[in-house]
């Protein structure tokens, strides 16, 4: 087996140990504090920013064009819409600007 498979089994087996644990320390308790849970809730949206904000550091014009257009559907539209918006503009915008 490759050093790959292992490294990839290793992260599949952290995640789960992680997630697992998580759950098993939240269910023992009867009721969640009010600042526990919208802390519980940020996790996501600080877990999207420090993946985007590396990229967006790093970026030219056709990325920057796509993290507008992105931005800007999804003030309207949905999760689905917002990724598609973004990913054709980011392919279409690296055809032509480079």
């Amino acid at each position: 087996m490759s050093t790959t498979f292992w490294i990839i089994l290793a992260g599949a087996i952290a995640t789960y140990l992680t997630r697992v644990g998580g759950h098993l320390v939240i269910s023992r308790f009867e009721n969640i504090h009010p600042r526990v849970e919208a802390g519980l809730n940020a996790v996501p949206a600080a877990v999207l920013t420090t993946l985007v904000a590396p990229a967006v550091l790093g970026a030219g014009p056709a990325e920057w064009a796509a993290l507008v257009v992105t931005a800007l559907v999804s003030l309207r539209g949905g999760l689905m819409p917002m990724f598609l918006a973004g990913a054709a503009v980011l392919i279409i915008a690296r055809q032509f600007v480079g």
